[in-house]
Order: C-alpha cells, then sequence, then structure tokens
C-alpha cells in the first residue's frame, strides 16, 4: 500500500460543496489542509491538525506544502494533439489583419498524411509531457487531420496510447478529394472510417460550422455515431451566429464547444439541457474573435468548462492556466469559476467522476502551486506556478 500525505497546504480547492470552511462555497476551500492519498485514490481530506493517527504511516511520503495552494489536476476536454507541420504563418497574418477560416485545416492534414506514426507518436508525446508540466492530469484528444478511413483510425490508435478520451472527428472538414461529392464523404464517416475507429474511440464529434458541415449533416454524423455507442460532442458557434448550439441541445450531446455567438435562444436551451458550454479563449486569443460571453451562460445557469484546444491553426496552446487567466480578465469569470471550470468543468464534459476534484475515492491527481491562493494563476499570468503534478499519487511533473 502506497500513500502520499501532502501537509501544510495554505489554500486547499477541493471542488467539493460542503466540504470546505464555507459550507456554501461550490469549490469547497480549506485552509489550513493536508490531504491522503493512498493508493492513488483520496483517503482523506480536511485541515492539517485533524489527521488522523491511522495516517501517520512510517512508510508514508510526506510533502510539505509550506503554506502553498493546491488544486485539482486540470482537466482539459478538448485538444486536437496529433498532427504534423506548422501554421504559424497563418498565425502572424491574422494578427495582421486576415480573417481566420476553417480551411487551414487542409494544410495540416496534408502535413500528417505525410508523417510516419514515429513522428507523430514522438510529437504528441511531447504535447502530453508540456500539458503535464502545467498541470493537466486528464486530457482528451481529437483525430481529424487525416480524414481517410486507414489515416483516422491510425490517428485513433496513437492517440489511445496516452489517454482513453478519444474522440473520432472525421467530420472535421471535407477532405479535398471529396470537394466534388460531399455526400459520398460523409457516407465514408458515418459507415466504414466510424467501425475503424471503434475499437479506439470514446467520442464523437463534429465541426458544425459554415466551411465545415451544416447542421443537417452534422445531426446525421451524431446519430451514427450515437448508435455505433459512441458519446456526442460537438464544435458550434465558433464563426459566428448558427443552429449549431440548438442542435447541442436538442441532441443533448455531452458538450458543445466553442459558443462564442449565441443568441438569447441558444442560452435559453442549454440552460434547460444537461449540455455542458465548453469555451475556448485560447482560440479568441488566437484569431482575434471576441470572446464567448461565460458571464451571460454561467448566470443563466449553464455548466461550463475551459479547455485549451490545442491546435496548429488557432489555438497553439496547450496551458490551462492561461486559459484560466484569460476566462477572468476577458470572460467575466471570477478566479473560482475559472478554477472550476478547467478542473471539475472539464471533467463534467468528459462525464467523468473520478477526476477534476479531490472527493474521497476520487483519482489523486492534483498541483501543488509555487503560489500562496489560485486567484494567482491569474493575478500572474505567464508565470509558471505550478510547482508539482500529481496523478494517481504519483509525481509526473
Amino acid at each position: 500500500m502506497s500513500t502520499l500525505i501532502l501537509t501544510n497546504i495554505g489554500e486547499l480547492t477541493t471542488n467539493v460543496e460542503g466540504l470546505g470552511d464555507d459550507p456554501t462555497d461550490p469549490t469547497g476551500v480549506i485552509r489550513g489542509a493536508a490531504v491522503a492519498i493512498v493508493d492513488g485514490r483520496i483517503a482523506w481530506i480536511g485541515r492539517a491538525a485533524d489527521r488522523p493517527r491511522s495516517l501517520a504511516d512510517v512508510s508514508a511520503v510526506v510533502v510539505d506544502a509550506e503554506g502553498r495552494a493546491v488544486i485539482p489536476g486540470f482537466v482539459d476536454s478538448h485538444t486536437h494533439l496529433v498532427f504534423a507541420g506548422d501554421r504559424a504563418d497563418e498565425f502572424a497574418a491574422r494578427m495582421a489583419g486576415q480573417p481566420y477560416v476553417a480551411g487551414g485545416i487542409r494544410r495540416t492534414v496534408a502535413a500528417t498524411r505525410a508523417a510516419s506514426d514515429d513522428e507523430l507518436r514522438a510529437r504528441l508525446r511531447g504535447f502530453v509531457d508540456e500539458m503535464h508540466r502545467q498541470g493537466t492530469t486528464t486530457f482528451e484528444v481529437k483525430t481529424g487531420y487525416d480524414l481517410t478511413l486507414d489515416g483516422e483510425a491510425r490517428l485513433a490508435r496513437l492517440a489511445r496510447e496516452v489517454t482513453d478520451e478519444v474522440t473520432f472527428l472525421g467530420a472535421h472538414v471535407v477532405p479535398d478529394e471529396f470537394a466534388g461529392d460531399r455526400d459520398a464523404y460523409i457516407d465514408l464517416v458515418c459507415g466504414p472510417m466510424l467501425d475503424a475507429v471503434l475499437p479506439f474511440a470514446r467520442w464523437i464529434d463534429v465541426f458544425c460550422e459554415r466551411g465545415a458541415f451544416t447542421p443537417a449533416e452534422s445531426r446525421r454524423i451524431l446519430l451514427a455515431g450515437i448508435d455505433a455507442g459512441l458519446l456526442p460532442r460537438l464544435h458550434a458557434n465558433q464563426l459566428g451566429h448558427g443552429r449549431g448550439a440548438r442542435l447541442a441541445a436538442e441532441l443533448d450531446v455531452i458538450s458543445v464547444d466553442h459558443c462564442t455567438y449565441l443568441d438569447e435562444e441558444d442560452v435559453r436551451l442549454l440552460a434547460a439541457s444537461d449540455v455542458v458550454v465548453t469555451l475556448l479563449p485560447g482560440v479568441e486569443f488566437s484569431t482575434r474573435q471576441p470572446y464567448p460571453d461565460a458571464r451571460r451562460l454561467i448566470d443563466a445557469g449553464v455548466s461550463v468548462a475551459l479547455a485549451s484546444d490545442c491546435n496548429p491553426g488557432t489555438s497553439f496552446t496547450s496551458s490551462l492556466p492561461l486559459m484560466v487567466a484569460l476566462a477572468v480578465r476577458e470572460m467575466g469569470m471570477t478566479v473560482a469559476e475559472a478554477v472550476w471550470a478547467a478542473t471539475a468543468g472539464g471533467a463534467r464534459a468528459l462525464r467523468r467522476s473520478d477526476v477534476g476534484s479531490l472527493a474521497l475515492g476520487a483519482r489523486g491527481d492534483l498541483v501543488l502551486l509555487d503560489a500562496p491562493t489560485r486567484t494567482h494563476l491569474a493575478y500572474r499570468p505567464g508565470v509558471p506556478l505550478v510547482r508539482a503534478v500529481y496523478r494517481g499519487g504519483e509525481l509526473i511533473a
């Protein structure tokens, strides 16, 4: 039996309502805290002074936090990490005033098709290490940068080597070779391509947007995935107003992502559903679009998550601390809301109850910050505040 004890924690965010100093605080903050992880799971949590004698195991690893803050490991529920190539020139062009359009995806498709398994695997593992160093302990990875039957299966297989949260995104854009026959490509996505990724994928996603797939096409693809046993999620309302968010509410997908452009009816329908809205402020940072209005969503009762959308075209960052800072500065979120959205919110967007919080029995994923409070994630943006990262009680960064 392995035991890890973190003690002398200045501020511990548990994300367990009723557990903290203020019983009405949904983030369950405990000051002067300690947490014990036994065999990878949270076994005890509370004030350091109340730590039970039964945890005084001489073989336990005891870490003195010296008054620093601890939060649950970040949960990044939206990434595109399996790809080759670079699109820095597009970023430079956008910063010079050129608007973003979805067509750049095809450049990454060409580079990814040309890359070997080992090249893709090495880059993927580099991104995983990068995420760990920034406090991310659970993450999702999408396919979508090959758009052939064998290629999408290859990306799903490689993604599954690093995470159980693999998403089939064959409906990213229509590839050039099907430009004259969209229906044939959708038939491929809904049939043989879907069958090929099923051994590796848990989710199905569609880019429902102008330049990608219409709401009717998105509905057909999502329903095919649901019928095959995959869980649905959706890219929607990123580039302008559309019916994607309403489709998400109608189909009761698990998460609808982006949602930069929502009208009042969109918000009403999302609030009446169980759909998590995953906001991706790195995209707005990189494309100079308006930031989504998180305050309006939260005040309406919508469950909000934050994710990186790490991808080579529109958000080439894996930093959830940066997403927290952007959400607080640009999207009307409090620090508590933003940290919850990047941890418990991400877990909800992945339909996971074992991560995102420090509840008893949850996996022992936590981040020791080199700061006295979680507020410093937004107060000191760009500063590497992650001192140590534990996943299942094991030090990983």
